[in-house]
């Protein structure tokens, strides 16, 4: 399924018909379709926006019969949007405050972070009142407690960028505010939710002839009341969100902390046997547990996912579906890397063919193939049994820097292992003319469709597609996709997962070649990215325990996070 970002703009308006001619005329240059929700207004404002909405095509003017605050109309407003096919809603407020020639650049953030609430960051001149600043603080430091973070750099900027479905799915479960208090109690609910909040600075102006709507007593008992419940909200949620962090890119990430705990246990099992490295696995691994913090959030996360996707297909739910159970499965995997290599992995008895496996992998003409591979399982397992009981070259491109850390273990214990390890930061030219010459002479190729680069292109562009994998959109890699089209070799899908007392071979035919005509160019890449989505989330359904990506794999990683 391709995800792209359709926006819309959304403007709730209660009696400021006199300035909405005005904020429309700014809006036009951006072309985009406009919602405008009036909340129960006066005749004058209702006759001026049902003058402007028989002058334009492009405006939808929704009225409420009475009036029953921004918060209620922005809702109507984004059900309305949903309807009509649009994934986000650009609120602007009807009394012209908002810098509006800052939305293209709203727009880039949510193209780049497109399941991430987007909102303007204040900067004030003169003209804001003192008492509003200040309150404006106030607010601040509360929202800070109630997420016990300092990521919501601004809760109360009505300027943002709305995802509809995430926005939609919050109101439908929890009550929201619905006048003064809406802006922030939806932003902690959603940061709460796991949306994240990206800011964009941009100037606020408070007109001198400007109508507010803010009530001093009600407003100000209003967002008390507000704050009072976030509070208590926020109260069994601590320990969640005490161990919640901005993901670091995965690459930044050591795989699942340093190299002794590995050293030890592989040494327990050359000297005393894989029964024993099994009994020792699971304090270990308690340990790794309670101490990597991300990652054993970051499964936390994924074993939650994979229980409502399996519920919501009616698929049953297996008992030992725990983050423990995931840390040990990949313990586990992490001597299967080197068992293999050292010959002491079977096929036939360690390792099986799932059905048509085996001829898909082994069928063709000789020429050279790419297996298109990912975190799910451990195709590790499958380059060492090729290489050492087949007689076949499976060449592998790794991340340079995660290579050197597992490639120093692997060293130790299985120098062979090395062999054939193409270690890169970026897929360029020098890469492709390497791969086609290894083609050539019959090799395989085997590169992982489901990670990104280390940092985006120049200007700060990710070369990503997105693309719904167990019920969200994620970015997915366009290089190894673009590598394929390339070599114009056959492409294969390869997965080795745990099931049982055995690991199984999943093969099966993706492309030969794949194509990717110039004049549909993007179209036929996202199309390659969400089979592969498809098939990614088909086989992780029945193996969950071997998704070894810790980190959010639905988000891009943060700029300024520089961990």
């Amino acid at each position: 399924m391709s995800i792209t970002v359709s926006p819309c703009v959304l403007i709730p308006c209660y009696n400021h018909g006199a300035m909405m001619s005005g904020v429309l005329a700014r809006l036009q240059p951006f072309g985009l379709p406009c919602i405008v929700v009036d909340d129960g207004s006066d005749a004058a404002t209702r006759d001026e926006l049902d003058r402007l909405a028989a002058q334009s095509d492009h405006l939808t003017l929704i009225r409420l019969t009475a009036n029953a605050g921004k918060g209620a109309a922005v809702i109507r407003g984004l059900q309305a949007a949903a309807e009509a096919g649009y994934s986000h809603a650009v609120q602007v407020d009807a009394d012209g405050q908002h810098a509006i020639e800052d939305i293209p650049a709203l727009l880039a953030l949510a193209h780049a972070h497109p399941g991430a609430l987007i909102s303007g960051q204040p900067i004030y001149d003169d003209s804001i009142p003192r008492s509003r600043l200040y309150g404006r603080w106030v607010t601040h430091v509360w929202v800070w407690i109630e997420t016990l973070s300092l990521q919501l750099k601004d809760s109360m900027c009505g300027f943002r960028v709305y995802p509809v479905a995430p926005t939609l799915q919050l109101a439908q479960r929890v009550t929201l505010g619905q006048r003064m208090d809406f802006d922030t109690e939806v932003m902690v609910r959603l940061y709460w939710q796991g949306t994240p909040s990206y800011f964009l600075p941009t100037r606020v102006t408070y007109p001198l002839d400007g109508l507010s709507h803010f009530d001093a007593l009600k407003d100000n008992l209003r967002i008390s009341r507000m704050h009072t419940r976030l509070f208590f909200g926020m109260l069994p949620r601590i320990p969640s969100l005490l161990f919640r962090r901005a993901s670091p890119h995965w690459a930044r990430q050591q795989e699942v902390k340093g190299l002794w705990g590995m050293r030890l246990m592989l040494r327990v099992w050359r000297l005393l046997g894989r029964k024993a490295f099994t009994l020792l696995l699971y304090p270990v691994v308690a340990v790794y547990w309670l101490t990597a913090t991300q990652a054993r959030h970051a499964s936390q996360r994924w074993v939650q996912r994979v229980r409502e996707q399996l519920r919501e297909r009616g698929m049953p739910v297996p008992e030992k579906l725990t983050s423990y159970r995931h840390f040990l499965r990949f313990g586990n995997a992490m001597l299967d890397k080197i068992a293999s290599w050292r010959g002491e992995l079977r096929l036939g008895r360690d390792v099986v063919f799932a059905p048509g496996a085996e001829a898909t992998l082994n069928g063709g003409d000789g020429r050279g193939k790419l297996l298109l591979a990912s975190h799910l399982g451990d195709v590790e397992v499958c380059r060492a049994l090729a290489q050492l009981e087949g007689g076949r070259t499976i060449n592998a491109l790794v991340f340079s820097d995660n290579a050197q850390r597992f490639k120093q273990i692997m060293q130790e214990m299985a120098p062979q292992a090395g062999i054939n390890l193409l270690p890169v930061t970026d897929i360029g030219p020098d890469t492709a003319i390497l791969l086609q010459e290894k083609l050539d002479r019959g090799e395989w190729i085997a590169i992982v469709g489901d990670r990104i680069a280390v940092s985006p292109q120049r200007g700060g562009e990710w070369r990503v597609c997105w693309s719904r994998f167990m019920g969200q959109p994620a970015p997915f890699p366009q290089g190894p996709f673009i590598l394929a089209a390339i070599l114009r070799c056959p492409v294969e899908l390869l997965f080795a997962l745990r099931q049982g007392d055995k690991l199984h071979i999943h093969c099966e035919p993706f492309a030969d070649p794949l194509h990717l005509p110039r004049a549909a160019r993007q179209q036929a890449l996202q199309q390659a990215i969400d089979r592969y989505a498809e098939r990614l989330e088909h086989h992780a359904l029945r193996s969950p325990l071997d998704w070894f990506n810790f980190f959010d794999f639905w988000q891009l990683p943060d700029p300024q996070n520089k961990e």
